[in-house]
């Protein structure tokens, strides 16, 4: 098939968070099958598309808040105002007004248009009438609004979150019934869709964008830290977690437990406990959590799937995770433990780490799981590719 794989920010040749690593994996997966697959979108300054010759940069732009000053992101908030759009879309209708969907209809015709979430189509709503249009929803992003502002400590911020939050479930909920097919990331996401969505819906399960198996047993780096964690947390779901484990995990640690996160940060933090390390962006995930005698999930917000999991889960790695950062995996393996209070989680950490500097490394192939999710999601890709060519 001819596709059109329209998203905000289009693939490049090293994907950092955990949008674009699960863009690069479905889009991996596509072409894999023997699709041709374009990608529509827009991409920072100073990037370079992963593939240019099947990609189309409406605009090099900043389009994360955390990217952009005040002034940039009240005049999103205004544009959102004026026309009734979440913030999210707004920005994008701004930056791509006149252009975006000019250049899907230039390189068309297209037997499927792929919507790699919502923002784009409740921007430019026309995209619908294109072709058949299937929709990724990598979170339900209302609901994750909705999170935000119950946890925002800035009593500014609240209302804005809670008006994203209706606004996105609109947009949202009339995709739903619109698109001829709707992919999640997650089976609790996919319920959430409601049982009129279950015959035009399926479940995406994730795999991270490594393009070589997981290192052999006996391969592993030498520890430089107790626990890692990395994330984008410059997305306030994401940060959600890592302040709850900063605030509340952290100060039940013993004082020679080191902690490192690795990710992009908030422009501001707090005050951290003795034992963490901020890195800041790393130059390979994999490599970094490796150097970590274990991995700490932490998720306290958001839905879908986090990348963090799947690719600790690839890399055979030992981890305390919270039950949200389990979201969309069935069972876990015996070197991951659950635990959703400070305590627990804490002590939790502390135990398997102990024998872990005892000489119990704790870390298993992850071959066999990195191969079932792989075909788990070819399936459930041609499930949606079907009802489109019908």
């Amino acid at each position: 098939m001819r596709l059109a794989f329209l998203t905000s920010l289009v693939p490049v040749a090293r994907p950092d968070t955990g949008f674009e690593i699960a863009n690069a994996a479905i889009l991996d997966a596509l072409r894999a099958a023997g699709h041709e697959v374009i990608a529509f979108g827009f991409q920072r300054p100073g990037e370079v598309p992963a593939d240019p010759e099947q990609a189309v940069v409406i605009a090099q732009a900043d389009i994360e808040n955390a990217a952009v000053g005040a002034g940039q992101k009240l005049r999103w908030i205004a544009a959102a105002l004026a026309n009734g759009l979440p913030v999210a879309c707004a920005k994008l209708r701004l930056l791509g007004d006149g252009r975006l969907v000019e250049a899907v209809k230039a390189r068309g015709p297209f037997d499927a248009i792929v919507l790699n979430s919502v923002m784009l189509p409740g921007a430019f709503p026309e995209l619908l009438a294109l072709g058949p249009c299937l929709l990724v929803e990598h979170n339900i992003e209302h609901v994750s609004a909705r999170q935000n502002a119950e946890h925002a400590r800035n009593p500014l911020m609240r209302p804005l979150f809670a008006r994203e939050a209706r606004t996105l479930e609109r947009v949202e909920r009339r995709l739903w019934r619109e698109a001829h097919f709707v992919w999640t990331l997650a089976d609790e996401d996919r319920a959430g869709l409601g049982p009129e969505l279950a015959a035009k819906s399926a479940v995406l399960p994730l795999v991270s964008n490594r393009r070589e198996p997981p290192p052999a047993a006996g391969d592993e780096l030498k520890p430089a830290y107790d626990a890692g964690l990395i994330g984008t947390w410059s997305w306030a779901p994401n940060f959600i977690g890592l302040d709850w484990f900063l605030r509340e995990v952290c100060p039940l640690l013993p004082a020679d437990f080191s902690v490192a996160v690795a990710g992009r940060l908030p422009a501001a933090m707090a005050q951290l406990p003795p034992q963490v390390t901020l890195l800041g962006r790393v130059p390979a995930a994999d490599a970094f959590l490796r150097s970590c005698r274990i991995v700490a999930l932490s998720s306290r917000a958001g839905t879908g799937v986090q990348l963090k999991t799947v690719e600790a889960l690839e890399l055979g790695l030992p981890a305390v995770a919270t039950t949200l950062s389990c979201r969309g995996f069935t069972g876990m393996p015996d070197n991951v433990t659950r635990a959703d209070t400070p305590a627990a989680f804490a002590e939790a950490l502390v135990a398997r780490v102990v024998a872990i500097r005892a000489g119990d490394r704790q870390r298993i192939d992850g071959a066999a799981f990195m191969a079932q999710q792989r075909k788990a999601l070819a399936d459930a890709l041609e499930r949606g590719l079907a009802v489109a060519r019908r």
